[in-house]
């Protein structure tokens, strides 16, 4: 498989447009397509996602997907067909935000719709008020998704994050963005 055949799906999970995970995503579409990816961003928080209500519909023998009618049916063939995937969230309240949570749990009926949905190459972008990592929750953040991706069996490629309060503030980061850039590359190879 040539590079140019390989997909990278942006999941921007914030709910500023132009927050500082969405500035550290773009650096990595950036390295993605340097390298000769197509990237694809949704912009989740604009998009109809309800809360998984725990039906069990989608893990039914013979299922036809999850029974939810919302967003979530557009955006399951684009997680299938995607090489990699890319989450970009901010810290909220000592983990992702509610719009990435919302996302994460509706991956669990992803089984339904192809053998192996999950063997993607992951990469987290993530952002944070605090100075600290720790203090911040970016950790906890992290781990959510270091135990989700590993219980289904996806590989987390890389993951960057930063301290940054203010909308755009990440952008003088400059070691940061040129780390999401190679996560780009990466992804793409």
């Amino acid at each position: 498989m040539t590079n140019e055949s390989k997909k990278v799906l942006i999941l921007l999970g914030s709910p500023r447009k132009k927050g500082n995970s969405a500035i550290l995503a773009q650096e990595i579409a950036k390295g993605a397509e340097a390298a000769g990816a197509r990237v694809e961003s949704l912009y989740i928080n604009g998009m109809d996602i309800k809360a998984c209500q725990a039906c069990w519909t989608c893990q039914k023998k013979d299922t036809k997907g999850c029974a939810i009618d919302d967003d979530m049916q557009s955006i399951f063939p684009k997680l299938i067909e995607a090489d990699a995937w890319v989450i970009a969230s901010p810290v909220h309240w000592f983990n992702v935000s509610t719009q990435t949570k919302l996302w994460l749990d509706r991956c669990f009926a992803l089984t339904a719709y192809g053998k192996n949905p999950f063997r993607k190459k992951i990469g987290i972008a993530m952002s944070y008020g605090d100075t600290d990592p720790y203090t911040s929750g970016c950790i906890n953040a992290i781990r959510s998704f270091q135990d989700s991706f590993r219980y289904v069996g996806a590989k987390i490629e890389g993951i960057v994050y930063g301290s940054a309060l203010n909308a755009g503030d990440i952008s003088q980061n400059t070691e940061l963005l040129k780390e999401a850039e190679k996560l780009g590359e990466k992804l793409a190879r």
